[in-house]
């Protein structure tokens, strides 16, 4: 459990101005409190509790506590879990297999309020967005590398959500000549060539982890160095792909392989010298994500602050 109030700020019910972010994950729940300008007024921490329950589900009654905690209830509150959000916006439609009975959780109709709900990795680039490494940016891409790979597009100011919510799944490119499918199916993904998980498979059995074999590169062993740089090869050319498609200003990397630093960017940078496409010498900037693991929290409370302010100005005829 970690409570933190910057500066010793607690909340009272008559600061109606506030924004919670709630980023629900597999295994923790991060609550961030900000003033409207994007300042962390606080963070909150609790156990997800993700198991099977005859009620609400047990991390939608972490969050009511958490709320309480804090005189929260007054607080324009956005949430973030990992899905595929509803086309209302007001729950996750598709989860399979994971987080026992969020897949058409109502948070409003459960919190007795208006609660927009998004995907984790489309609120981690609203987030980076708004007070992070694409600060001001319209037209952005977020790659998280982590276990798997998951990313966002952000389009004209707009956040790419697709027919049926599921546009941004960058990780499940198709980028390899590989048969292994990804999660969702992809054969050659490009999640399978670069993402925690496959680290095994990739060194034939000789690492279990990335920080494994960026330790070994880092020794000077041959093999594990063959193995990382195939993998950010093959990262590059993703990279390179998504620029022609999507034209971005900024692409973003964040999640647990970023850690690498030099490691990571130095190589990827000189492939994108030999790959991407550079009319007039223009060249796509390739920035580490700023915010870590609270980018969601921030994410989710500017999207609440943002359709608030929709609401309103619907309401007076604007």
């Amino acid at each position: 459990m970690i409570n933190r109030l910057n500066d010793g700020i607690y909340f009272d019910r008559s600061n109606m101005n506030r924004l919670i972010g709630i980023d629900i994950g597999g295994t923790q729940i991060k609550m961030g409190a900000f003033s409207p300008g994007g300042i962390m007024l606080g963070q909150w921490v609790r156990e997800t509790g993700d198991r099977p329950t005859t009620g609400a589900p047990a991390f939608a009654e972490t969050v009511r506590q958490m709320l309480e905690e804090t005189n929260g209830s007054d607080a324009t509150i956005g949430i973030a879990a990992p899905g595929v959000t509803a086309k209302d916006g007001r729950s996750i439609a598709y989860q399979p297999g994971k987080m026992h009975g969020i897949e058409g959780f109502d948070w409003g109709a459960f919190l007795n309020r208006d609660v927009p709900v998004l995907n984790d990795g489309h609120a981690a680039l609203l987030g980076e967005v708004w007070q992070g490494a694409a600060q001001g940016a319209k037209d952005a891409i977020l790659l998280t590398l982590g276990t798997g790979v998951g990313g966002a597009i952000l389009s004209d100011g707009k956040l790419l959500k697709g027919t049926f919510g599921r546009a941004g799944h960058l990780g499940h490119t198709s980028v390899t000549e590989s048969a292994e499918r990804s999660i969702f199916g992809t054969p050659g993904s490009l999640e399978a060539a670069i993402g925690n998980y496959t680290v095994p498979v990739r060194s034939n059995g000789r690492f279990s982890s990335t920080r494994e074999l960026i330790e070994a590169h880092r020794a000077g062993d041959s093999e594990a160095t063959l193995v990382w740089i195939k993998s950010i090869r093959v990262l590059a050319r993703a990279v390179t792909s998504f620029i022609n498609i999507l034209d971005p200003e900024i692409v973003i990397l964040g999640g647990g392989i970023t850690r690498a630093g030099a490691y990571l960017f130095d190589p990827l940078d000189e492939f994108l010298e030999e790959f991407e496409w550079r009319p007039a010498g223009h060249r796509v900037r390739i920035v580490p994500a700023k915010l870590g693991e609270w980018a969601g929290a921030y994410g989710t409370a500017w999207n609440a602050r943002q359709l608030q302010g929709t609401d309103e100005r619907a309401a007076q005829g604007d």
